[in-house]
């Protein structure tokens, strides 16, 4: 298997939807072209691979699709072990990870709506979905750490990596930044807590004299992605939705409906419609506390000060973000904001959403921007300052620079050869049949000990 295949081994999340989006109604024949151990690999996830390279607007060459099915095969082989050696993923982990790839696209195309729109599904469709794909994908990923667990890399491995490579193909690295965030949202005063809770009640009342919770959901409900069905969301596990909401939903009988109860989201009153051993069919209307704008300008003003005591005074922004930060997943880290897709603290400057862009683009490293504008995936409305930790320029690789990505590098090339070492021992022993139509592909490990 060549170092770097052009496909990953997890294949992205949305690239089954992306494909719907862009590929109208193309039709897929299906149809079984190899089996590995107990898995099947049919002809619709090869194609689905190849047009999501074609809809990428990907170089495409002649073995394109023999490059795909090799590394399809090779899924196929890591998800057999994986259930020989019950392997497991729970579902907290795929929830946590399904919201966090999620997370990353609605960054990327600007907001929850704008995601909707684009895929013409509402969120909670899109994560009902790819639950059972990203269940597989972990499953894999697991699998392939397991084998990869005990591999490790000296510093002089690292230097000898990169020596290894003529100077004028050392890649062109773009232009990175570190940043750190102090972030508050506008408060929620009592008042309007109970409006909320005083209309959901409202709402109770008219549905016990005849009116339906489904024309209320579509009405009034501030969830527009589920009020577009009614109030509807669909089959869920407990694991699946916010611990508040499965506590209310899962005591009911069908056709009853809940007492008001709060999430992070806002309000609810949850109508049961049916449930199927540990999964339940709910609708709901929400109910989110109107803001207070007047209590949003003063935290504005509140975070210019902090800006200016931490430019006067000996206290960091790292420990002004532990006081005050109101963002859970940056406060603990000093404040830095953690990219998505990356999972480190380092980000492409074209990664960035554009207001927090052209808010650092004017900054030098170590200053602090002015209070700005946002919002978060709930749409929670308020302010932000930026601290820029450190921004590099474009430039070749180099050692000083560059060591971490060097060293990941190099190890990742370390553990791709621990991982053909365990393909051509499984291979021994392993049942692998693949249809005659791919036998002529020039794979890098010896899949056709048997074709059909």
């Amino acid at each position: 298997m060549h170092l770097f295949r052009i496909l990953s081994l997890v294949v992205m999340v949305l690239s089954s939807l992306s494909l719907s989006a862009q590929s109208g109604n193309r039709k897929i024949i299906d149809e079984v072209i190899a089996v590995v151990g107990d898995e099947i690999l049919t002809k619709s996830s090869l194609e689905t691979q190849y047009l999501q390279y074609l809809s990428q607007g990907q170089k495409v060459s002649d073995d394109l699709r023999c490059i795909i099915m090799e590394d399809l095969l090779f899924q196929k082989l890591l998800l057999n072990q994986a259930k020989i050696d019950s392997v497991v993923v729970t579902e907290g982990q795929v929830e946590s990870e399904l919201d966090r790839r999620l997370r990353y696209f609605i960054s990327q195309i600007g907001s929850e709506k704008a995601l909707e729109a684009y895929y013409k599904k509402s969120i909670d469709q899109i994560k009902s979905e790819l639950r059972t794909s990203l269940e597989e994908q972990l499953l894999i990923q697991t699998m392939q750490d397991k084998i990869t667990s005990d591999i490790s890399i000296t510093p002089s491995e690292v230097s000898d990596f990169f020596n290894a490579f003529p100077k004028d193909s050392l890649p062109l690295i773009n232009s990175e930044v570190e940043v750190a965030q102090i972030v508050m949202y506008a408060p929620i005063s009592e008042e309007s807590k109970e409006a909320a809770k005083v209309r959901l009640r409202e709402f109770k009342e008219r549905i016990r004299n005849g009116e339906s919770f489904s024309t209320l959901a579509v009405l009034y409900s501030d969830d527009k992605g589920s009020a577009k069905k009614s109030g509807e969301i669909g089959y869920v596990g407990r694991a699946e939705v916010e611990p508040e909401f499965a506590q209310a939903a899962f005591r009911l009988k069908p056709g009853q409906i809940s007492e008001v109860f709060s999430t992070r989201y806002g309000y609810h009153i949850v109508e049961l419609i049916d449930r199927k051993g540990e999964k339940v069919n709910v609708r709901h209307i929400l109910i989110k506390p109107s803001i207070d704008y007047v209590g949003l300008e003063k935290a504005k003003e509140k975070l210019d000060s902090i800006a200016t005591i931490i430019e006067n005074d000996t206290i960091t922004f790292a420990q002004m973000a532990l006081l005050y930060s109101e963002d859970e997943e940056s406060k603990n880290n000093g404040g830095l904001i953690v990219n998505p897709y990356s999972g480190t603290a380092t980000y492409q400057v074209d990664q960035l959403d554009p207001s927090l862009f052209f808010t650092i683009d004017k900054l030098q490293v170590g200053e602090i921007s002015s209070a700005f504008s946002t919002s978060d995936q709930r749409n929670r409305e308020g302010y932000r300052i930026v601290k820029l930790i450190k921004r590099t320029e474009p430039h070749r690789a180099n050692l000083d620079q560059d060591y971490q990505k060097i060293k990941n590098v190099a190890l990742q090339q370390k553990e791709q050869l621990e991982v053909e070492r365990w393909i051509e021992e499984k291979l021994e022993n392993a049942y692998v049949k693949i249809d005659k139509g791919y036998s002529d592909c020039e794979y890098s490990n010896k899949w056709i000990a048997n074709p059909q």
